[in-house]
């Protein structure tokens, strides 16, 4: 029994930044607090300069649970989905969004590829959108920006965009109706194009522009992991990042 309780204890605490042991309970608190404060800003869309701040101020003291211990990669495999940003590349989805009727930005995640691996791995941006009547609500297609990337330093990692792919587009309903309506004999070129639609993907490379050499990437911060939550920063001002774990995702 003594053992056992002995084994509970030591699973109870973390070592915060100054090296002092603080406990679990204290620990999920922060992140509690951290997902109580992004939780009415759209994923940052409609964040206020004093929700900012209050943000920053949750996002730094969660930061500092792990700061400065390697980047465990069996921790960091797996799907992330985006519950807050400042990132100006993607809050300018969620305004073109929330300005245009036709464009609808559903769920964002991160999928990093890298369990067996010991200095990177691969990382896949997805992005679910739709066009509303032509595409199914939210999650009508599918944007995945793939990029390899190498650990550079402790938490810092380099990323090296390869790729962009369109996939997974489901058409809604009424542009189905419009295709192949649902009272009339479905000819065989109605279906085709049905088919076409349906299993389409477009993939880009991802290059400099006039040189067609591979694009420079970035530097990312991961500045805080366990085992359902993810902090990042884009190196040079580019924005925070907050993600939770999410079911695995297959692309």
């Amino acid at each position: 029994m003594k053992r056992s309780f002995h084994n509970k204890f030591l699973c109870s605490i973390a070592i915060a930044a100054d090296g002092n042991r603080v406990s679990a309970v204290e620990l999920e608190s922060k992140k509690h607090d951290l997902l109580l404060s992004v939780q009415d800003t759209q994923r940052g869309l409609v964040a206020t300069a004093d929700q900012r701040s209050i943000i920053e101020e949750a996002l730094v003291s969660v930061e500092g649970y792990n700061m400065g211990a390697p980047i465990d990669m069996t921790l960091l495999d797996g799907t992330w989905r985006l519950q807050y940003t400042s990132a100006p590349d993607v809050l300018v989805l969620f305004e073109a969004a929330a300005r245009l009727p036709f464009f609808q930005v559903g769920q964002i995640f991160q999928k990093f590829e890298c369990r067996d691996q010991l200095r990177g791995g691969v990382i896949r941006n997805v992005v679910r959108w739709s066009v509303p009547n032509l595409l199914e609500e939210q999650e009508g297609a599918t944007l995945v920006v793939s990029a390899k990337f190498d650990v550079v330093s402790v938490r810092n990692i380099y990323l090296q965009f390869e790729e962009i792919k369109i996939q997974d587009i489901k058409i809604s309903e009424q542009l189905q109706a419009l295709i192949a309506p649902a009272l009339l004999p479905r000819s065989f070129l109605s279906l085709q194009i049905l088919q076409f639609l349906r299993t389409f993907t477009a993939q880009v490379p991802v290059t400099n522009p006039g040189t067609g050499r591979r694009s420079v990437g970035g530097l990312y911060y991961l500045s805080y992991l366990d085992q359902n939550m993810l902090l990042g920063r884009a190196v040079g001002g580019g924005g925070v990042f907050v993600f939770t774990k999410a079911q695995p995702l297959e692309l």
